[in-house]
């Protein structure tokens, strides 16, 4: 099979993510599965996604954003943003609420407990990431 730029990264960045996790090269997708048995060493791949993040991080910072605000916020569809709201949602990590200002539908989002909880594992969990990639450069 020949080796392509892309798969040289890839295969780079499970390096990474596998010394972080303290686990051999080999034993990445091992780990990977960890996530769904809830291994606290595994990255949780629902927040990863750039708009879920954007989502989650935002929220954690407020008591609550609009549809709206969430939209323009991060510069994304109404379609978009309503499909990884929804994955949030439904892994309780945010919570929804809907009403109506004057006539007009209103959704409004804010974090969940759960979702505190799993942005903060995610952090630490990108955090020791990068120690370790920097602990790797410094060699």
């Amino acid at each position: 099979m020949a080796s392509t730029p892309a798969l040289r990264r890839s295969t780079a960045a499970s390096a990474v993510r596998a010394r972080a996790r303290g686990t051999p090269h080999g034993s990445v997708r091992a780990a990977r599965s960890g996530a769904a048995s809830g291994d606290a060493g595994a990255l949780d791949a629902l927040i990863h996604h750039r708009i879920r993040l954007g989502i989650v991080s935002a929220l954690a910072g407020t008591d609550s954003l609009s549809f709206t605000e969430l939209k323009v916020l991060l510069k994304t569809t109404d379609g978009n943003l309503s499909v990884h709201a929804r994955k949030l949602e439904d892994a309780r990590y945010i919570e929804c609420r809907k009403s109506f200002d004057e006539r007009r539908p209103r959704t409004d989002y804010r974090l969940a407990i759960e979702g505190r909880r799993a942005l903060e594992r995610y952090l630490g969990h990108m955090e020791a990431l990068i120690r370790v990639t920097r602990h790797t450069l410094e060699r």
